[in-house]
């Protein structure tokens, strides 16, 4: 996010506010993508002896779903018919409290044009594919059921 005051084409800003967020599956990677953008900060501002304040406003532990539920949503799609692949979201999705006391896994749709959490978000009903989620909970009871 990046926001400039005054906000005019033709006007010097005397103020500019950014906001980034980083994602990523490792505690590690983002401590050094922060310690990139604190370099990035001081090696551009400070020739230009621009001021500038920066604190990190909010941090959420990345958090690891179930790799046996990723497995069965995968099994799932592929019994579907669909084609898929793995991803990660960094978003405060409630999957990431559940996470934290049972195994989670969660089931991503297409969205016509890629837009996402916005309203004019859309997905057909043929792509929300309730059947995956059925499938997925069914295969989960079979290895449930085969185990030892």
């Amino acid at each position: 996010m990046l926001e400039s005051k005054p906000n005019s084409r033709n006007v010097i800003p005397g103020e500019v506010f950014l906001s980034v967020d980083f994602r990523h599956r490792s505690d590690t990677v983002l401590d050094f993508m922060e310690a990139q953008l604190r370099e990035a900060l001081i090696e551009t501002l400070s020739p230009l002896q621009l001021a500038y304040r920066e604190s990190r406003i909010w941090a959420s532990a990345p958090v690891a779903f179930s790799p046996t539920l990723i497995d069965c949503v995968g099994a799932a799609v592929e019994t579907a018919g669909f084609s898929w692949r793995s991803m990660i979201s960094g978003a405060g999705h409630d999957a990431v409290y559940i996470a934290r006391v049972t195994p989670t896994a969660m089931i991503f749709v297409p969205s016509r044009g890629g837009i996402s959490h916005n309203e004019t978000e859309w997905t057909s009903m043929e792509q929300c594919a309730a059947q995956v989620l059925l499938y997925a909970v069914l295969e989960y009871d079979r290895r449930l059921a085969a185990a030892p």
